[in-house]
């Protein structure tokens, strides 16, 4: 800073020699320049060329309110998560109270998984046009609207034609809200949280549509009758509209630096992972990044399926074997929450000690997935309740943690937060879709033994799990974003300073805001921990600050 001095009572010299001397202890790392060689007038231009090259300087901030956004996420990623697997445990029940096939109940499942594709691939369109808060907004009335078409469904005097059009017809609103709270996970949590609570932010979304289909699974066969539990269903869907109001579209300052990037679209990620973008252009991807980024697609696409069917399909899995409703509920259940118990655990140590470890994460948790679902071709056999219970703890732990770990690495080797996210979701319902569907076709007839059993099928989810899994071994995971996020913080660091005149004794006629660090509520210009306080008042001195430059860290 260099600084003006115009004293009434004092010389300029004995002025900055008291200034300098007392000071200097004070702040050991400032530096003081002597104006009394300088002359009186300061060029305009050189003032206003200072202020523009200080304000040029990235400034990064985190803002309390972010966390009251992640909860208004949370709760609604954890209700549009319920009607995907809510039919699941209930699915005889619901066959005999609308007078329809099991294959229409499974189908009111597969309905969301289908209209979900698209609708997945539109949010990265939508969000670039619209921001994230008006994507939210039409993600909340699709869902209000699901509830009460579905509960005008069980209506007793309608058709079971009509009433199973109305089920669907709800259900396929259901699928317009759910992406929207999936697929901008990752993009909420890189323009709001830092380096050390971006995983986290992305895992506890993620996590909660699961978590949300697990509640589901656990209310539905325990409220009482299929219509019962579809009224529920609606109450709960509008109860949780006003968490709308919390989230909003972008902070005043950015995060990190990933964070202040303009968001790319789909369409320029889809030509970087064919080769058609230039080096220079900032979509452009290596050819290991595209090869790492179409692994990731595939390892999350099966093992979300896989879970997918697994919610859906789990009273026709068991229940052919002896286990009740309920007890079939429990393992699904018991899948998708001992995961969130794991990925609560392991997300922080992912922002603040395994940070540099994603690659290394999957290479260690897809075998043993991929051996678990293998292992339900012989372990699915009557009286073996606990074997069960233990296998969907282990397929959780693994699959639920692995669940933020490839949606943050899509996001690094992309650079595209909400157009990988929208891909790696929309293959996770494409595979859903598959299992279902053909798991469907291989189920055993009534003449077999047990009736309507399951074995071929979990013949083809395990092999289907284990050729896929095999490729993790290809794959390198370099964290690109990250990379960068942190190069920019140690530039930064490394050249944090202030230049000027401590101004402890001096009054100012210009505050300072070169940059918005300056709080002036709290009376000082403030870099995170360290402060420069504002000057005390003094009648005897005029003060005019020419240039500040305050450097903070990522």
């Amino acid at each position: 800073m260099l600084i003006l001095v115009e004293p009434e009572d004092v010389s300029t010299s004995q002025t900055l020699a008291a200034i300098s001397m007392h000071d200097s202890e004070l702040y050991p790392d400032a530096k003081v320049t002597d104006t009394s060689q300088l002359t009186r007038r300061i060029s305009v231009t050189h003032i206003e060329q200072s202020k523009e090259e200080s304000e040029q300087l990235p400034v990064y901030r985190l803002y309390k309110r972010r966390f009251a956004g992640l909860f208004g996420f949370i709760l609604l990623a954890l209700v549009t998560g319920m009607p995907w697997a809510w039919f699941g445990p209930i699915s005889t029940d619901t066959a005999q109270a609308f007078d329809i096939s099991i294959n229409q109940v499974n189908w009111l499942g597969n309905i969301i998984s289908c209209v979900y594709i698209p609708v997945s691939l539109l949010v990265p369109v939508l969000c670039t046009r619209f921001g994230v808060r008006r994507c939210v907004e039409v993600g909340v009335v699709t869902l209000l609207i699901s509830g009460w078409l579905r509960y005008a469904g069980t209506i007793t005097t309608l058709s079971p034609e009509s009433a199973y059009a109305l089920l669907i017809l709800g259900q396929l609103f259901s699928a317009i809200s759910q992406p929207a709270f999936q697929v901008l996970g990752p993009k909420y949590s890189e323009m709001w949280f830092d380096l050390k609570g971006r995983t986290t932010a992305t895992m506890v979304i993620a996590v909660a549509n699961p978590v949300g289909g697990a509640i589901g699974q656990l209310l539905s066969p325990l409220i009482g009758t299929a219509r019962q539990s579809i009224l529920v269903l609606a109450i709960i869907s509008t109860v949780v509209t006003p968490a709308l109001f919390l989230i909003e579209s972008e902070p005043p300052s950015p995060p990190t630096y990933a964070g202040s990037k303009a968001p790319q679209s789909l369409y320029s990620l889809l030509r970087a992972m064919v080769g058609k973008v230039r080096p220079d252009d900032p979509a452009y991807m290596a050819p290991h990044e595209r090869l790492d980024f179409v692994i990731d697609t595939l390892l999350f696409g099966v093992f979300v399926g896989a879970a997918n069917a697994l919610s859906i399909l789990s009273a026709q899995y068991f229940e052919p074997e002896g286990y009740s409703d309920t007890v079939s509920g429990l393992l699904g259940a018991t899948l998708l929450l001992s995961g969130v118990l794991a990925s609560v655990v392991t997300a922080p140590l992912f922002d603040r000690v395994l940070t540099h470890h994603l690659g290394i994460t999957l290479k260690v948790l897809v075998p043993i997935a991929a051996g678990a679902w293998l292992s339900l071709i012989w372990a699915v056999k009557p009286n073996n309740t606990g074997g069960l219970f233990a296998i969907m703890v282990i397929i959780g732990v693994c699959s639920l943690i692995m669940l933020p770990v490839g949606l943050e690495l899509g996001v690094e080797v992309t650079r595209n937060a909400d157009g990988s996210a929208a891909i790696l979701w929309c293959a996770g319902n494409a595979f859903g879709i598959i299992f279902i569907i053909a798991e469907g076709a291989l189920r055993a007839s009534a003449t077999a033994s047990p009736p309507y059993n399951m074995h071929a099928a979990f013949v083809l989810h395990g092999v289907l799990v284990m050729v896929v899994g095999a490729s993790v071994v290809f794959i390198r995971a370099k964290q690109v974003r990250r990379e960068m996020d942190e190069r920019m913080a140690q530039h930064l660091n490394s050249t944090r300073r202030v230049e000027g005149v401590p101004m402890y004794p001096l009054v100012t006629a210009y505050s300072g805001q070169s940059i918005r660090s300056i709080e002036k509520e709290s009376g000082s210009i403030q870099d995170r921990d360290d402060f420069v306080p504002l000057p005390d008042k003094r009648d005897d001195m005029k003060v005019d600050a020419i240039e500040t430059v305050v450097q903070s860290d990522a």
